[in-house]
């Protein structure tokens, strides 16, 4: 009988993480008025590393985007003006859900 090899570790770590140089990949999140989104857009495009967003349009609007854990702050403090609160969530739930 042959013996089956596979790839992955025999263990799982309990909370894996997409991590890199800044820290881990994580997914955050923007709710905001439809009137103010290219307002919310021109501020993610000051912040000083590049910023793909995804937006669902609707009543609110939402926006999202990943990045690392080392940049969070920048965020939340371009946002700050605006009077929005930024959501952050691992970006494996965010993929698994």
């Amino acid at each position: 009988m042959e013996e089956s090899m596979s790839v992955w570790p025999a263990i799982a770590p309990s909370h894996p993480h997409l991590t890199g140089r800044e820290g881990e990949l994580v997914l955050v999140r923007v709710d905001t008025d439809p009137r103010l989104l290219e307002d919310v857009l021109e501020c993610l495009a000051s912040v000083p590393f590049p910023i793909n967003p995804q937006i669902c349009h609707g009543r609110p609007t939402t926006v999202e985007f990943p990045a690392y854990e080392q940049h969070l702050y920048e965020v939340r403090d371009a946002l700050r003006a605006f009077g929005l609160e930024v959501r952050v969530s691992s970006m494996l739930d965010a993929i698994a859900s």
